[in-house]
């Protein structure tokens, strides 16, 4: 088990934070719905109930949409943009490791790897294929759940409900998504730039506490 934890401790602690959080935006975001339910006269969800509603499924994709589109961009950026000095950035004076070619013939190299061909290709390209996986059915989760919430207000007021082709064209989809993407890039862009001037001690995202500022990488 201790070696477990060795390994694993920062994956099983984000992971804990996760679960964490998800339960906390659960139990508060439910009471804020039945909140608003009862404002209009109508009965409130049960807990399970609530996991498929607009309000939940809308407020948990947005954020997940986001955090994979800033994670997939980010790795395919920074594979030809480069910024002098940061240590989230290859050197742009130098050849990189990651920029190599993969060797079949090297020990213990992955099974794509030894195969070559299209599954070569695919392992190459896998981590950002993966992740824009994920950012689309992030977003389509999202349309999904912000689509069933305005219908749910609408249907709360009285009102007409909206097909997905109609809502698709309101702004209301777009705006909860883009201030979402700006906080993304905003937080790429603070960690890129602040890591050219400061340091933290032992993380691996910072660079040496010695080196200069115009040292790029770790």
């Amino acid at each position: 088990m201790k070696k477990i934890l060795k390994y694993n401790g920062l994956s099983i602690v984000f992971l804990i934070l996760f679960f964490a959080c998800l339960i906390g935006q659960i139990i508060t975001g439910l009471h804020e719905h039945n909140e608003q339910l009862k404002e209009y006269g109508s009965a409130p969800l049960s807990f399970f109930s609530y996991l498929e509603s607009g309000h939940f499924l809308q407020a948990t994709f947005e954020n997940f949409e986001s955090e994979f589109l800033q994670m997939a961009l980010y790795v395919v950026l920074t594979i030809f943009l480069y910024q002098k000095g940061s240590s989230e950035s290859k050197d742009p004076d130098k050849e990189e490791p990651v920029d190599e070619e993969p060797d079949p013939t090297k020990k213990d190299a992955p099974w794509p790897v030894r195969k070559g061909g299209i599954y070569l290709w695919i392992y190459k390209k896998s981590l950002f294929i993966v992740l824009m996986i994920l950012f689309l059915l992030s977003l389509f989760m999202h349309f999904k759940g912000s689509l069933l919430d305005y219908n749910t207000e609408q249907q709360l007021k009285h009102l007409p409900t909206l097909k997905p082709i109609e809502f698709i064209q309101e702004s209301r989809f777009w705006f909860e998504s883009f201030q979402n993407w700006q906080s993304e890039f905003l937080s790429i862009f603070t960690i890129v730039i602040l890591s050219i001037f400061l340091r933290q001690h032992g993380s691996p995202q910072s660079k040496p506490i010695n080196e200069p500022d115009s040292k790029t990488g770790e």
